[in-house]
């Protein structure tokens, strides 16, 4: 019975462990960002694919990246002008589509494909270099003048290409509304200022929410989450 319950045991232990190493396997092609920049970094012409739309490509992109419309026509034609032999580099904005189009690829018979991790929004926000097709309405210098003038800011980034950052603009408002002059709120889209995104070397994800009191930061938020809650939270907190 003893030898029974052991064997039993280990099985279910061989099991799990088979399992986590499979959910690994499966998540193993998307990469943070130093990976993901390190493996571009290492190919002499990297074949780095936009995933998002046109109109999101054409305002900003990384740099020798190529778009790819999921939704093209011509789709097909623009898979086959990419090397199977060598890897593929894929960002959205955020990990959704380029995720989609990096397991797509595989099962298609390309030799590696990998995703940016936090897509876009991590990449720029991490300082790399990118192209954009117009200045930042906002330097940096003048951020943090917004945040030395005002004792309590709450910055809010993201783009408007960001489906989670659109359900952060009512809670905003519910926000705006309770703490009135006592709460200066900044909203920064990466279409309008990417460079300032770029300055911050803080953005990891869309939507990012900063809470600054007296110029430091006292709550930083990736992603949405309860909002109005953590806010509150934060501000009861350092009161």
């Amino acid at each position: 019975m003893k030898n029974r319950i052991i064997k039993h045991s280990i099985a279910a232990i061989v099991f799990l462990i088979t399992i986590a190493g499979f959910s690994q396997n499966e998540n193993s092609n998307t990469l943070p960002l130093d990976s993901f920049y390190t493996k571009i970094k290492s190919q002499q012409k990297p074949q780095i694919i936009d995933a998002r739309a046109p109109e999101e490509f054409a305002l900003n992109h990384i740099e020798g990246a190529i778009n790819f419309n999921l939704q093209s026509k011509d789709y097909d034609k623009y898979i086959a002008k990419l090397d199977k032999s060598r890897p593929v580099f894929i960002y959205s904005i955020a990990a959704g589509r380029s995720v989609q189009l990096e397991k797509e690829l595989l099962k298609t018979g390309f030799k590696e494909a990998y995703s940016l991790e936090g897509g876009i929004a991590n990449w720029i926000g991490g300082g790399k270099p990118f192209y954009a097709n117009s200045k930042s309405k906002l330097s940096i210098a003048e951020y943090n003048k917004i945040i030395a003038d005002n004792n309590t800011v709450l910055v809010d980034i993201g783009s408007v290409y960001c489906g989670a950052c659109k359900k952060v603009k009512p809670v905003l408002e519910t926000i705006r509304a309770q703490y009135g002059d006592n709460l200066k709120i900044v909203e920064i889209d990466l279409e309008d200022n990417p460079q300032v995104i770029a300055d911050l070397k803080t953005v990891k994800v869309f939507p990012t929410l900063i809470l600054y009191q007296k110029g430091k930061i006292t709550f930083k938020k990736d992603g949405l989450g309860d909002l109005k809650k953590d806010v509150d939270f934060a501000l009861a907190q350092n009161n």
